[in-house]
């Protein structure tokens, strides 16, 4: 059976956009089998599920939206997992902002399109009414960070523009990314670049769950390989996660160490293979916190109804907490794998 939430089937080797492209997506479900077989003509949760609802994921059930919205305040990260293309999870996440906000919250805003290297520029823009939208793109290095339209994530950055929000790139250096995926975690970690980007005292955590699923979407995507090609791959997924998790988990730490109610919670938003069965960032992020903390994942998924069914059983197997149901982008449905 197809995956069920594949995001890119873009050859590896391509260009640089659809190197950042796949490994935003690799952690993705390698496929599903039901566990129970439905009997035909009997009610199903499913069968009442619509656009605009969020889910249970534990139970299938709808929640309140009001309500569950008031309680994310509750929590110390939120994880906002997205399909690229698609303005309905853009508008989303901006509910779950103006949420946060509106009860006196001051959340710390990360995101995934922007890495690194553009944090200096991201700050400057936020901070100056005088910033030129165009020099900031290419201070920022939107372009060989993302590639993709800026128009759809702005209103993202307008939103902690206007509200004086804190906004961090999450990303790693593409040029360290590159360096993985050319010569191996062990030779990458001999370059400059790695201690100059602070990841000299970071662990790479290569987990048994994570690494099934990684590589066996690899394998779906992008087959023909060699093996030692989707092992480069694969180590260059873990650090993009371990460095993503890096980020998230110094905001948090920054937000607990002022000890005031108000600052927080840290919101993440992230392509969903980011985000899925906890594997890729929230995982490593909990793994860094002392004391622990109160984490939340939510997918938010292109609505088929054809489709609901294996969206339940992903919801089964944990694929997050809560699945929001949205439209389709306007590109369409998510590419799916074999």
């Amino acid at each position: 059976m197809r995956s069920l939430l594949t995001h890119s089937c873009e050859t590896f080797y391509g260009s640089a956009k659809h190197l950042v492209t796949m490994l935003a997506f690799a952690l993705v479900m390698s496929g599903c089998q039901a566990k129970e077989h439905p009997v035909a003509g009997m009610p199903q949760v499913w069968d009442e599920w619509a656009v605009g609802q969020i889910l249970d994921a534990k139970t299938g059930r709808v929640v309140g939206i009001q309500e569950w919205l008031i309680g994310l305040a509750g929590y110390d990260v939120i994880y906002l997992g997205e399909e690229h293309h698609n303005q309905a999870h853009i508008d989303a996440a901006l509910r779950v902002l103006r949420s946060l906000v509106s009860q006196g919250r001051r959340p710390v805003l990360a995101m995934e399109m922007f890495g690194w290297e553009g944090q200096p520029a991201l700050n400057h823009y936020l901070s100056s009414k005088e910033s030129v939208r165009s020099e900031f793109l290419e201070q920022v290095g939107w372009k060989q960070n993302w590639g993709g339209a800026f128009e759809d994530y702005e209103p993202l950055v307008r939103f902690a523009q206007d509200q004086r929000l804190p906004l961090l790139a999450m990303n790693p250096p593409k040029a360290l990314i590159r360096q993985v995926v050319r010569q191996g975690l062990t030779q990458a970690k001999e370059q400059p670049e790695w201690r100059q980007w602070g990841m000299e005292g970071e662990a790479i955590v290569d987990d048994a769950a994570y690494r099934s699923r990684i590589l066996s979407q690899l394998q779906a995507c992008h087959g023909g390989g060699a093996p030692e090609d989707y092992q480069t791959m694969y180590e260059a997924s873990m650090v993009r996660d371990e460095g993503m998790a890096k980020t998230l988990a110094a905001a948090f730490n920054g937000i607990r160490a002022q000890s005031d109610p108000s600052q927080g919670p840290v919101v993440s938003y992230t392509g969903g293979g980011h985000v899925q069965y906890r594997l890729p960032v929230p995982n490593r992020v909990a793994r860094r916190i002392q004391g622990g903390l109160k984490e939340v994942t939510i997918y938010m998924a292109t609505f088929e109804q054809e489709r609901a069914a294996e969206l339940y059983q992903t919801m089964q197997e944990g694929i997050a907490d809560f699945v929001w149901l949205t439209p389709q982008g306007s590109q369409g449905a998510p590419r799916r794998c074999r």
